[in-house]
């Protein structure tokens, strides 16, 4: 008996834990960069050409403009992904646009709300571009979980980050 109120003690505590963490961390925030061996604006023309994204990002299965507007901020599209086996529509609007300096981009996927800032930065012909991303959710379990997913979350970034790179200085 003692056994049991041992486990079932522990078992309390994490679950306190788990639905504490929704209520202490609201947004779980990283940061990812990579350097880029070409000029600042190749490097944006070529990272905000809706063309290239299935190639840096394989997962897309497609790409649809919903709204473009002249400025791109505003701008509204539709990607679907393949995750495993299956299809997830995510919302994409872009929250600013700056030629040559930055693209905060704003991701809505099933009660995940994701914003992605992108910096460009440019030093002796090597451009680099930082990400800050923040993610929150509009649902109470998912916020409790995306803390213990951080590096997860920042892997993937970092690894299309990489692909961007690859691709851009073929």
């Amino acid at each position: 008996m003692k056994t049991i109120k041992i486990i079932l003690g522990i078992i309390s505590t994490f679950i306190i834990v788990f639905f504490a963490t929704g209520l202490i961390i609201k947004e779980t925030n990283y940061t990812t960069q990579v350097s880029v061996n070409k000029q600042i604006s190749d490097v944006f023309a070529a990272f905000n050409n809706l063309e290239n994204k299935t190639i840096w990002i394989p997962e897309i299965k497609s790409y649809k403009i919903i709204n473009q507007n002249t400025g791109m901020t505003g701008s509204e599209y539709q990607m679907v992904i393949k995750n495993k086996d299956q299809n997830i529509t995510i919302s994409e609007r872009i929250m600013a646009f700056i030629p040559n300096e930055k693209v905060t981009i704003f991701y809505n996927v099933n009660n995940m709300l994701k914003t992605n800032d992108y910096f460009f930065t440019e030093k002796n012909g090597v451009t680099n571009i930082t990400l800050k991303a923040s993610c929150r959710s509009g649902s109470y379990i998912l916020a409790c979980v995306f803390p213990y997913f951080k590096s997860t979350f920042k892997e993937q970034d970092q690894k299309y980050l990489t692909n961007f790179k690859a691709f851009i200085e073929q």
